[in-house]
């Protein structure tokens, strides 16, 4: 009892802290940049107490199976409850997918430990601590980024998310969310460092970079009341739908109608007051759940009637279904009904948005694992893949970007659709997501992607409008903070005036590029600066 825990344990525990910081709850939104922080450091500390890069590689994958293990835990629910595996099989795939998410981490760890081998003890001068924390602080960040980008990339639980609020948030439109990551990582880093000089002659030098990230964010504080964007043309009156239909029962085709005219009358809900009469409705991703042309007219026929009615443009989530180069192409998409529409969408002249950043396993399906997605029994399950860059919805004077899903965790692919197309033609004003989690229940799953799309808002200054299956429905400005949302898993529509604007933040303009080559600078420098040990 009176023997100090392993560092193994601690690793563990700081890893399951850290899956806690990637939206509210339990932790409240002000906490959470530092419990992010204050957990990474643990694992900071431990790398340079580590033996060698083979430990510090198993302290990273400890840390991250933990992490992974805890924070998504809600993928067991869509594989358990609606893909048919058991609860067992569904945990061991858990298990398996959170040791495969850790490697990257334990990557970082081993690399750190090997560029900081030869000075990695506490006692070292300012720079040569500054210059650990700055390996640290890249080589995490380098291997977040592939972990968001090799296999089509999971981006969930990168540690910048911990940081829609707070001192660092203001850094997003000039760096993103990997900067972010960048700067939590060295902030974790410096920590971590102190905690190891403590009681040295060497811990003012280990300060040094304490005081480097508190510059970091004061400059950040100080940026809060900057606008890299401005208003453009007239707002919007826009309502957002969420109907809520369970998961069980969404691709029942015994409740299909009954589901189609909930949607409808949420959408055509009476307005306040004349004045507050929408010019928009947007519902969430397949709340028509079946191909266009496989729908017969006199369906469609009440969708038309109530645009004409509310004089309004509605967006609807479906699956397409198209003839393109002589073949059959299957597409998640979304449409638009206009005002006076006498036809379904059933021809490709009209607008839609294919989706193009597919979910593997559940909207295509990896060479070699067809038999898995047929195990898990989930539809829609193999669609085509749309164009990256793709017209936005004209409406009123303002360009509606949409995206479907997790589209919105994939930084660089929404700023592609604000920024200019190669003819110099703008982008989008407006940023739009359809989604629908309810796969996944009412789980922090929610919660995590309403914080991921914040900072969509924050990286592009373009206000998000979500419209979501059962949460969180909400409406974003372009500084990131929530206008207003909807209780998941509720029926419910949010109505919201969103102003477009125009102008291009740092990010969109550069995208990942500045962090990726500063974070291979620093590593090529820790290379170029290794040597024997002792006091620098």
């Amino acid at each position: 009892m009176t023997r100090p825990s392993p560092t193994w344990l601690w690793v563990l525990v700081a890893g399951a802290i850290e899956a806690l910081c990637f939206a509210p709850g339990p932790l409240p939104a002000w906490v959470l940049p530092f419990a992010q922080i204050g957990a990474l450091s643990v694992l900071a500390a431990s790398t340079w107490r580590a033996t060698g890069p083979r430990q510090a590689a198993f302290y990273g994958w400890l840390f991250g199976l933990a992490q992974f293990t805890v924070g998504v835990y809600w993928l067991t629910i869509s594989m358990h409850e609606f893909g048919g595996l058991s609860l067992w099989l569904a945990s061991a795939a858990l298990l398996l997918f959170a040791a495969c998410m850790a490697l990257y981490g334990a990557a970082a760890c081993a690399l750190s430990a090997w560029l900081s081998a030869a000075h990695k003890n506490p006692e070292q001068r300012a720079a040569r601590q500054v210059l650990n924390a700055v390996t640290w602080a890249s080589a995490w960040t380098l291997f977040e980024w592939l972990r968001g980008t090799l296999f089509t990339g999971f981006t969930w639980l990168n540690i910048g998310y911990a940081h829609a609020e707070g001192m660092f948030a203001a850094w997003a439109p000039v760096v993103g969310v990997y900067g972010l990551a960048w700067l939590a990582a060295f902030a974790a880093a410096t920590i971590g460092l102190m905690a190891r000089a403590k009681d040295t002659p060497y811990d003012r030098s280990a300060a040094a970079g304490i005081a480097l990230t508190l510059l970091a964010g004061l400059v950040g504080i100080a940026a809060t009341h900057l606008s890299w964007s401005q208003p453009d043309g007239t707002p919007l009156l826009v309502r957002l739908v969420q109907p809520a239909t369970p998961q069980a029962e969404k691709f029942d085709p015994a409740r299909f109608l009954q589901a189609q005219e909930h949607a409808r009358r949420l959408a055509g809900l009476a307005a306040k007051s004349p004045a507050d009469q929408p010019s928009l409705v947007i519902l969430p991703e397949t709340v028509v759940p079946i191909f266009q042309d496989e729908i017969p007219a006199p369906v469609w026929q009440p969708w038309l009637d109530l645009a004409q009615r509310m004089n309004a443009a509605i967006v609807l989530g479906l699956p397409l279904h198209t003839q393109r180069d002589g073949g059959n192409q299957y597409t998640n998409s979304a449409t638009v009904l206009y005002p006076g529409d006498t036809r379904p969408p059933l021809v490709p002249e009209r607008w839609h948005y294919d989706k193009h950043h597919l979910v593997p396993f559940g909207e295509f399906i990896p060479p070699g694992f067809r038999w898995f997605v047929h195990a898990l029994q989930i539809p829609l399950g193999d669609f085509n893949r749309g164009a990256l860059r793709q017209a936005p919805l004209s409406l009123d004077g303002q360009a509606l970007a949409i995206n479907i899903c997790y589209e919105d965790t994939f930084g660089e692919e929404i700023a592609a659709s604000v920024a200019p197309d190669a003819s110099g033609v703008p982008g989008a004003s407006i940023l739009v997501n359809l989604s629908n989690l309810a796969w996944f229940g009412n789980s922090w799953a929610l919660r995590q992607h309403l914080w991921m799309a914040r900072m969509r808002a924050l990286e592009t200054a373009r206000p998000m409008l979500r419209a979501t299956n059962t949460g969180t429905t909400a409406a974003i400005a372009p500084d990131g903070a929530v206008l207003g949302a909807l209780d998941p898993a509720i029926p419910g529509v949010l109505d919201v005036e969103v102003q477009g604007m125009t102008g291009l933040s740092p990010y969109v303009r550069w995208g990942n590029l500045p962090v990726l080559v500063w974070s291979v600078l620093g590593l090529l420098l820790a290379a170029r600066r290794r040597r024997p040990a002792g006091p620098d």
